[in-house]
C-alpha cells in the first residue's frame, strides 16, 4: 500500500506516474444501468493516468469468480466488484485478499464484508419504502405481486423495504412472488406464467427498472396493459421514465448509477492515498412517479 500512496487524484503531475491497472466486474452488462455505472468509474481512472479492464460474467457467479482471478493474474491493483450472488463471491474475496486486491463494493452489497474496503450503494431498503408508500397513498388496498432476487441484495433490501412498509396492514396483500433476477426477459416470462393462474391483481412490484418494464411486457402481449395494474420499479432508467411519462407506469424509486461509480472511484483514490474510508457509503433514492415525472428528464439517468 505504501508503494501505492502516491497514486492520488493529482497524479498527472507526476511525469513518471506508473499507471495502475483496475479491474472491474458487474452481474450483467444486459442492463444498461451498468454501462453507465462503468463509464462513471471509468472516467475518473483514466482521468488519472490509469486503466481500467471489465469483465462480464452474464449472471454466472462461478465465471465471475473465475474472470476476477484473471484479471489478478493480469495484475490489477483494485477490483471495482459488482456481485452476481452476495454470497458465493466469498472464493473471488478470497482469492483477491491473497493477492493484495482492494475491492470496493459498488451498488448491491457482498455478505462477508471484511473482504471489501466498502461498499457505495443507494439505500435500498429506502428504495422499496418508497414505493410502498406511494402505492399506499393511491391505493386503500391492494393484491400484490412482487418480482425478486434474493441473491442480490440490493433487490433483497428493496422487497423487504416495501414488505415492511406494508406490513401489519390486512388491505395490502402479496398474492405471489417470483424470481426475475432482475432481468427484463426473466422477469415478463415470470409474469407471463402467473397470468395464466388468472389470480387478481392490481400492483406490480418489480425489483429493478428492467423487471417492472418486463411485467409491463408481459401486460401487453396479453392485452391487460389497460387493466389498471399500477407498476412500480426502482432505477430511475430513460425507459422506464419513458413509460412513465406515457402513462404506462405508475413510479420508480431513482438512483443515480453515474453518482454511485464516481462516488466509488474517488473512494478508492483516497483509500490508495492512505486516507481513512467509511466502510458503507449510502446514497438515498427519490421517488418518480405520474405527478413529478415533468420535473426530470426523461431520456437520460440522473
Amino acid at each position: 500500500m505504501l508503494a501505492l500512496a502516491g497514486c492520488g487524484l493529482d497524479s498527472s503531475k507526476d511525469e513518471k506516474h506508473e499507471p495502475i491497472l483496475f479491474g472491474a466486474t458487474y452481474m450483467t452488462r444486459n442492463n444498461v444501468y451498468f454501462d453507465v455505472l462503468h463509464a462513471a468509474i471509468e472516467e475518473v481512472v483514466e482521468s488519472n493516468g490509469d486503466i481500467l479492464i471489465s469483465r462480464d460474467p452474464n449472471q454466472q457467479q462461478d465465471k465471475q469468480n473465475d474472470q476476477i482471478k484473471e484479471m489478478i493474474e493480469e495484475g490489477i491493483k483494485v477490483l471495482f466488484l459488482n456481485p452476481v450472488d452476495w454470497e458465493e463471491v466469498k472464493p473471488a474475496l478470497e482469492a483477491c485478499k491473497e493477492a493484495g486486491v482492494v475491492v470496493i463494493n459498488v451498488d448491491t452489497i457482498v455478505k462477508d464484508t471484511e473482504y471489501i474496503v466498502t461498499c457505495v450503494e443507494t439505500d435500498n431498503y429506502m428504495a422499496g419504502r418508497l414505493c410502498a408508500e406511494d402505492m399506499m397513498a393511491r391505493m386503500d388496498s391492494a393484491d400484490i405481486v412482487i418480482i425478486d432476487n434474493q441473491i442480490q441484495k440490493s433487490i433483497a433490501n428493496r422487497v423487504q423495504g416495501f414488505l415492511d412498509t406494508i406490513e401489519g396492514n390486512d388491505n395490502y396483500r402479496v398474492v405471489y412472488t417470483a424470481v426475475g433476477k432482475g432481468e427484463f426477459e426473466v422477469s415478463a416470462e415470470a409474469l407471463t406464467e402467473f397470468l395464466k393462474s388468472q389470480i387478481h391483481f392490481d400492483v406490480f412490484f418489480g425489483g429493478n427498472d428492467p423487471s417492472a418494464l418486463g411485467a409491463l411486457a408481459a401486460l401487453q402481449q396479453n392485452r391487460m396493459e389497460n387493466a389498471g395494474i399500477e407498476i412500480y420499479g426502482v432505477d430511475g432508467s430513460p425507459d422506464f421514465k419513458s413509460m412513465l411519462a406515457l402513462g404506462h407506469t405508475t413510479a420508480t424509486s431513482a438512483q443515480s448509477p453515474k453518482t454511485l461509480g464516481t462516488v466509488a472511484a474517488k473512494a478508492a483514490y483516497r483509500y490508495l492515498n492512505g486516507e481513512e474510508i467509511e466502510p458503507y457509503i449510502s446514497i438515498k433514492p427519490y421517488i418518480i412517479n405520474k405527478e413529478n415525472i415533468g420535473n426530470f428528464e426523461v431520456n437520460g439517468w440522473q
